[in-house]
């Protein structure tokens, strides 16, 4: 194969995880939708809290859109396999940041027929069920999915399908394996620890901050039970190898964990991912004046997303490995779009850094001046 292709292919899977990392960083807004009522006692509080959040929704949404839209243009056999046979748990996402962004509009206007507590019980369920269903879904990239890849069957008039899935559930048989929910309960903790931070950073009101930092000792005691069992188990467990020279996947024992020794570059992006996260989260809990948790521990939560998924993909791995048909499962190679689209896309994606720039530039310009209660009084239309 070309020296060429293959970097392209390694060099997509690598963005694709990056926007994967930057969307579980993002998902503190769900974080901080799910603890609307725990933090927020009053009305005031909980319109502080909506407008902490509510301000970043965007990002999370458009990150979550750009992610399935790299994923398409670079990976389209997994596109067509995961969004087309699993479709129930997209959907489910789908609908759940849907709800988000007709709550966040809605809810303050006058008139609305289901009025304001419902919108904020719609936030609720987002803030809990998206992280969850996020994480259970990379789950299956570590543990497998029930699909049957058949290129042959493009020449079946009837039914020209590459992929089908193996069960009737269509992807909601990933919610009853053990280590999914393992994974997207991590996700979802860690989200609500990332809501912590952000507020303690976000708002200046004295009870929301003492409050937010009593919580931030039990999450964080939650997000590692959760986050410590998955990764163990994923660096004892067998793994989707693939043969570079067949193509033959077979399962390797200790496979993600031989990743991380042959590919030390991405045990040290791991290494530093997690010690940001702690760092972030046991300096904010030991120190009453600090506030800066939020960067660190959001900083190191890109890194270890970025490291887990690159030893998905990277090093001869099946990033979707089929567990009904071990010969279906998706590589970076099997699954990849053409050298051309790669090659024209690669020109597109130095437009990245730009954009990049923009968001860090429209973040800054939303979080000059913290959240304060007298702002809230004022009931504008600038206002959550």
């Amino acid at each position: 194969m070309d020296s060429t292709y293959i970097f392209l292919q390694h060099y997509w899977w690598f963005l694709v995880s990056l926007l994967g990392a930057l969307l579980v960083f993002l998902l503190f807004v769900q974080g901080g939708q799910s603890m609307l009522f725990t933090i927020g006692k009053t009305e005031i509080q909980q319109k502080m809290l909506l407008n902490s959040t509510g301000r970043k929704w965007e990002f999370t949404f458009t990150t979550l859109v750009t992610f399935g839209g790299a994923f398409f243009a670079s990976f389209p056999l997994f596109y067509s396999t995961s969004f087309g046979g699993a479709y129930w748990v997209w959907m489910l996402i789908l609908a759940c940041f849907v709800i988000q962004a007709v709550s966040y509009e809605y809810q303050s206007k006058k008139g609305n027929l289901l009025g304001k507590k419902t919108y904020q019980v719609f936030l609720l369920l987002n803030g809990i069920l998206g992280p969850i269903l996020l994480g259970t879904a990379v789950g299956t990239f570590f543990n497998g999915a029930e699909f049957i890849v058949n290129k042959a069957q493009l020449t079946d008039v009837a039914m020209p399908v590459i992929s089908t899935w193996a069960n009737p559930w269509h992807g909601l048989e990933a919610a009853f394996v053990f280590w999914n929910i393992c994974l997207g309960l991590a996700v979802f903790f860690l989200a609500r620890i990332q809501a912590l931070l952000y507020f303690i950073n976000n708002i200046d009101d004295k009870e929301i901050i003492e409050r937010s930092r009593k919580h931030l000792v039990i999450e964080t005691i939650l997000f590692l039970i959760f986050f410590l069992t998955f990764l163990v188990h994923l660096l004892l467990a067998d793994g989707f190898a693939v043969n570079p020279e067949t193509s033959e996947v077979y399962m390797q024992p200790y496979k993600y964990f031989i990743n991380l020794i042959e590919m030390p570059l991405v045990l040290v992006v791991l290494l530093v991912g997690v010690v940001g996260v702690l760092y972030g989260i046991i300096r904010t809990i030991l120190s009453a004046t600090w506030r800066k948790g939020i960067w660190y521990c959001g900083s190191g939560t890109v890194l270890t997303v970025l490291a887990l998924l690159l030893c998905a993909g990277w090093n001869n791995t099946a990033y979707y490995p089929s567990i009904a048909d071990l010969q279906s499962s998706l590589t970076i190679q099997n699954s990849c779009s053409s050298p051309f689209t790669l090659k024209v896309m690669s020109y597109v994606s130095i437009l990245v850094p730009f954009v990049l720039a923009y968001i860090f530039y429209a973040w800054r310009s939303l979080d000059l001046h913290k959240i304060t209660e007298k702002e809230m009084e004022k009931n504008d239309n600038h206002s959550y």
